[in-house]
């Protein structure tokens, strides 16, 4: 048959899955695959809120088969989920718990009757899924990703990571695979790779370390900064892995290194955004540069960056101010609407947000401006956890780090900071934000 293949695992009995501690085979997931193909409603879209991962990857495969376009809503609950399937007629959600939507629900099936089955092949330009903005600077935006894109991104990644090198890894993620990277670096690597998807997306540090511990090696974490931080703050000791990978925000070199020595792996980040897929890596600790995927090529036009090559079909502008080296290798400034300009003086919330987090004490923190229509001009607050410290600490030690002109006025100390499980914070969020803080 033409076409690309859904996984590339030649061995039938090989793991593709693993729940609670029990593998499942590829010949199962084939046979799930099929299964579920073959009783899916007959609509054009499905919204694949799935929270069990082996479950997600047989719908998403299940939806392929039947043509359906798998859409992958930046929010699971129910009020942002409504908005995004409104934008849609023929629609339905596949889920494996309750949901309250304005749209048919099919409900993933307890058992399914499932025989011998072949590996399905689609073609490259088959549209498999609607992937959206976070929304973390306004309304979530949709971007269509077709079958060839992701799997020639699937397997410039792997090649990128070395996970030839790790056959029947452990592929642990605290990330949800809804999202871009979380569908890119734990579903599409599992069916491209021969490593091995766990079912469970542990979100607390105890979890997050205890399924680590209970794997066996080799053991790859998809994780985040966020998680990171709060791993090593809160974990006494770490179970070994042997890579780490990182994304959906930059990650500071001392974390890098700290990680790479608490895990004793070696730690990659990945850049990328929804509207295109991965785009680069680069071990952190070895310096600032990124090196493309095989495909991607960058360029500077019209006062942006573009990102186009094979890999990603169409190209496209990205949100960051780039500092482009060649056009394979780059270093990252921040996200051009993060430029924050203050008294003619410039810098970024990246740069800000880092420094805050530095500080000795702070737990999370984050920068935010505001008023930049008003007569004053713009303006920063801050935001941080910080259990223990006092806020003129704290802004004593941000003296000795940033220009007068970029110090928080004021800074706000909180609980807890309103992150999604991407460690984003969205711009409803932010809003809340700052009106809870205008009411103190």
């Amino acid at each position: 048959m033409t076409g690309l293949p859904l996984l590339r695992a030649p061995d039938r009995v090989a793991p593709f899955a693993c729940r609670d501690g029990y593998n499942i085979g590829v010949a199962r997931f084939l046979g799930d695959v099929a299964a579920l193909a073959a009783v899916l409603p007959n609509y054009e879209y499905v919204a694949n809120i799935t929270r069990d991962r082996y479950r997600f990857a047989v719908g998403f495969a299940a939806a392929l088969c039947r043509r359906q376009i798998t859409l992958l809503p930046p929010s699971e609950a129910a009020g942002p989920l409504c908005v995004v399937l409104g934008n849609y007629g023929s629609v339905y959600c596949l889920t494996d718990e309750p949901v309250a939507v304005q749209v048919p629900v099919f409900r993933y099936p307890e058992a399914m009757s499932r025989g011998a089955a072949p590996v399905p092949h689609f073609m490259a330009d088959q549209p498999a899924a609607i992937l959206f903005t976070s929304g973390s600077t306004g309304l979530p935006q949709p971007h269509l990703r077709s079958w060839g894109l992701l799997v020639s991104s699937a397997i410039s990644a792997g090649r990128e990571i070395g996970a030839a090198g790790l056959p029947g890894a452990a592929l642990i993620g605290t990330v949800p695979h809804q999202h871009s990277y979380g569908l890119e670096s734990l579903v599409m690597l599992a069916l491209q790779h021969e490593v091995v998807l766990h079912a469970e997306r542990p979100f607390y540090a105890a979890d997050i370390s205890a399924r680590l511990a209970a794997a066996r090696r080799p053991r790859i974490l998809v994780t985040t900064p966020i998680h990171l931080r709060l791993l090593l703050a809160e974990a006494d000791a770490l179970p070994e892995a042997d890579l780490v990978l990182s994304a959906t925000a930059s990650l500071p070199t001392d974390l890098a290194r700290n990680a790479e020595a608490r895990f004793a792996a070696p730690l990659y980040e990945i850049y990328g955004c929804s509207e295109v897929g991965q785009l680069a890596f680069r071990r952190t600790t070895d310096g600032d540069t990124w090196r493309c995927l095989d495909g991607i090529a960058l360029r500077h036009e019209s006062g942006a960056t573009w990102a186009g090559g094979a890999a990603i079909g169409v190209g496209a502008p990205l949100a960051d101010h780039i500092e482009l080296h060649d056009p394979r290798h780059f270093s990252l400034v921040g996200r051009n609407t993060d430029i924050v300009n203050i008294g003619g003086k410039r810098s970024s919330l990246a740069h800000l947000n880092a420094l805050l987090n530095a500080v000795e004490g702070v737990r999370d923190g984050a920068f935010v401006i505001v008023d930049a229509a008003g007569p004053r001009g713009s303006r920063l607050i801050a935001f941080a956890v910080a259990p223990g410290r006092a806020e003129g600490a704290i802004l004593k030690a941000l003296r000795r780090q940033i220009d007068p002109a970029f110090l928080p006025r004021p800074l706000h100390l909180v609980d807890r900071l309103p992150r999604d499980a991407l460690g984003k914070l969205t711009h409803d969020t932010v809003a809340h934000l700052l009106a809870t803080a205008g009411r103190r």
